[in-house]
């Protein structure tokens, strides 16, 4: 049966990430999909847009982490031009006294043109968020990149760069590998399950799998010294992970749960009530498109949601 579902659910998300590639269905979306459904999970398309999502979140005592939506750029100039709205978004919070740390991709900052020039970029904004008491977070992209990111990640820390952090992903094989070997660097990391198509010669295939490593991966992340932030909606993973947490009497500074903006609401409010550190991703930008196709990939539910807005109008 799990076999079945796991077949149903790899054609649901392959279908949905190639439909990320279809022009028309692009134009459509970019001219009603805001209105259709898609603000739920993107906070508008202006920094403006978003900051006001960032106020609402923080009164109801919930911290944030800022992506501006975008992936691989096509010249040093766009990737330069990324690094200066990084470094406004920066600035804002910090005038306005959000609680935000920033999130971002190393293709949008050109680590498709080249591993130095990610670097350099990726420095700058970490210098800028460090000169203004924040947080910067590389995410981790397809497997491709995933050398590549680490290594960069481990040549910010070696500089002395401690406001930075990256994510590893519990359905890529290596991930155990990449854990233990972070260890000593007492990284700030963020576990994820994993939201690309791979292969199953280097990432599991079934869900049972990837929970499984999921929860290897955060057992051995809490045991070790560095922060680690939980990023999943799955409940029953969540309350295994804070009886590892109570049984290990970690403090709350070691730990938070991170969940993507407009998915279970309801289970963000109930950790928060239960005194947990509770963060939300929330992504803006005008190129919001792919990254709701993932989040629609991801879970069904999702999906359902949106078509359900779609039938009511």
């Amino acid at each position: 049966m799990e076999s079945l579902t796991a077949s149903a659910n790899a054609f649901m998300r392959s279908a949905l990430l190639g439909a990320a590639d279809n022009r028309a269905l692009q134009r459509f979306m970019y001219r009603h999909g805001m209105n259709l459904g898609a603000r739920r999970f993107v906070a508008g398309e202006t920094l403006d847009e978003f900051l006001r999502v960032v106020r609402s979140v923080n009164d109801r005592g919930v911290a944030v982490a800022a992506g501006l939506l975008g992936e691989g750029v096509a010249a040093e100039r766009d990737a330069a031009s990324v690094v200066h709205e990084y470094q406004h978004i920066l600035r804002r919070l910090a005038n306005l006294s959000l609680r935000s740390t920033i999130a971002l991709k190393l293709t949008h900052l050109g680590l498709g043109l080249g591993r130095p020039l990610a670097l350099d970029n990726v420095r700058t904004i970490v210098a800028e968020a460090k000169q203004l008491d924040n947080f910067v977070r590389m995410d981790m992209e397809q497997s491709a990149y995933t050398d590549a990111t680490l290594t960069i990640y481990r040549t910010l820390r070696e500089e002395g760069h401690d406001n930075v952090g990256t994510v590893l992903q519990a359905y890529l094989r290596r991930s155990e590998r990449d854990l233990r070997e972070l260890l000593p660097l007492r990284p700030n990391l963020r576990l994820v399950k994993g939201a690309y198509l791979e292969s199953h010669e280097i990432a599991f295939q079934k869900k049972s799998d990837v929970d499984r490593n999921y929860l290897s991966l955060i057992e051995i992340a809490l045991a070790s010294p560095g922060f680690t932030a939980i990023a999943t909606h799955d409940h029953a993973i969540i309350e295994q992970t804070i009886a590892l947490i109570n049984k290990a009497g970690l403090p709350p500074e070691r730990f938070e749960f991170q969940m993507l903006y407009g998915v279970r609401p309801k289970l963000q409010e109930q950790l928060r009530d239960r005194g947990y550190r509770v963060r939300l991703a929330i992504p803006f930008g005008s190129q919001w498109y792919p990254y709701l196709m993932r989040r629609l990939a991801e879970r069904p539910a999702n999906l359902f949601f949106f078509l359900g807005t779609l039938w009511r109008r």
